[in-house]
């Protein structure tokens, strides 16, 4: 039987339905569109529960409103999607980015660097589940790859710390049996070569490192100081040695100013030539100033006494030319004198006027023979002097 009251009973309640509805469509459309998905998802997921429990009146309005409806939750899905894809690029990338760390040398930058992808990682949202799990296990891979290889060359560097330990321990012996040498020119290039070897075997570690220095270092200090204090010494003295032959080169040089080539200046020069050899070396700078400054002075004074002693000897030379010249002119003249009485001894009469001519004749020949005597002298020291 048909009741009035049941119809509108129905229509009331299609029309709070449709109500309903609407309040639905407006919550929807007042989700924000930048909350967080977690936050979306909740919200999309109690509206739809709301929606389902409606009755469905099977109207056509129903319908547009429940397109209406879909198409706001869609518009969600859609950023959920976009989202997706978005952070799919971006943990692709970052897979990338490990996969280039691989190849770096620098492990304490790529660790560093490593460590700042996964917290990217981390932050980068999801990318869905089943696209997350395999952009993952990409990823992990990557970081495997590298921590592998980390692990390798901290295994790899131990063993060089190792050789490095026992490389310095030995070169540590080889130094201590170089400390007491007196050799300090070849024992200091020793050292040189030492430290050479030491900073080519690298690091023995840090936990080892400090130590194994300190006591390289000291065992070099001990000699480094032993021939510190020699050369200071060494240096006392070479300054003391230079200080004695600048005054010998000061004296001979003011013998050598005056040009006087007496026996006791020459004597005077040689003494300070043999005193100079009784005095150690200046060391090399100031060893080669200081003779070359003395060396010219005694070149110089005895290079003078030898242009003195020549000019000397040309003097003498010319002397004993002259006397024979001299000599060679009394002779001839002596010989005239000869030949004038012997032609003036015809004339004369008297016996004692006759004996007296031949006594002067005879007395002329007489030093006619000590000229030629001098003469045969001269000659043969003119002789002796070519």
């Amino acid at each position: 039987m048909y009741n009035e009251n049941d119809e509108m009973y129905e229509v009331e309640d299609f029309d709070e339905d449709i109500k309903r509805r609407q309040e639905l469509i407006e919550e929807a459309k007042s989700i924000p569109t930048d909350a967080k998905w977690n936050d979306v998802f909740r919200q999309i997921s109690d509206l739809k529960k709301k929606w389902k429990r409606i009755q469905y009146w099977e109207s056509d309005y129903e319908d547009q409103l429940a397109e209406e409806f879909d198409s706001y939750i869609d518009v969600f899905y859609q950023k959920r999607r976009e989202g997706y894809e978005s952070n799919k690029a971006i943990k692709q990338e970052l897979i990338d980015r490990a996969n280039e760390i691989l190849k770096s040398d620098n492990l304490n930058q790529a660790t560093e660097e490593m460590n700042e992808l996964m917290a990217q990682w981390k932050a980068s949202g999801s990318a869905g589940k089943e696209t997350d799990d395999a952009l993952w296990e990409a990823f992990n891979a990557a970081r495997q790859k590298f921590f592998d290889k980390k692990h390798d060359y901290w295994e790899n560097l131990q063993s060089k710390f190792d050789n490095a330990k026992q490389v310095k321990k030995e070169l540590i012996e080889e130094a201590k049996t170089l400390v007491d040498s007196e050799d300090f020119a070849k024992t200091s290039a020793k050292f040189r070569e030492l430290m050479d070897k030491w900073k080519a075997v690298g690091s023995a570690g840090k936990q080892h490192e400090n130590k194994l220095w300190d006591e390289f270092n000291e065992v070099r200090q001990k000699f480094y100081d032993r021939r510190n204090a020699y050369y200071e010494e060494l240096h006392g003295k070479q300054d003391e040695n230079y200080n004695a032959k600048k005054t010998l080169s000061d004296q001979a040089k003011e013998i050598a100013d005056k040009k006087e080539y007496t026996r006791e200046n020459t004597a005077a020069m040689k003494k300070l030539g043999a005193d100079w050899k009784t005095i150690g070396n200046c060391g090399k700078d100031k060893e080669d100033e200081i003779w070359k400054e003395f060396r010219s002075i005694m070149d110089a004074y005895f290079e003078g006494l030898k242009e003195w002693n020549e000019q000397k000897h040309q003097q003498w030379k010319q002397k004993m030319i002259d006397a024979r010249n001299r000599k060679q002119d009394m002779i001839q003249n002596q010989r005239r004198q000869i030949k004038r009485l012997q032609n003036d001894i015809v004339g004369l009469i008297g016996e004692r006027a006759i004996k007296e001519t031949e006594e002067e004749i005879a007395e002329k020949e007489e030093f006619i023979k000590e000229l030629e005597a001098d003469l045969e002298d001269i000659e043969k020291t003119l002789a002796e002097d070519k």
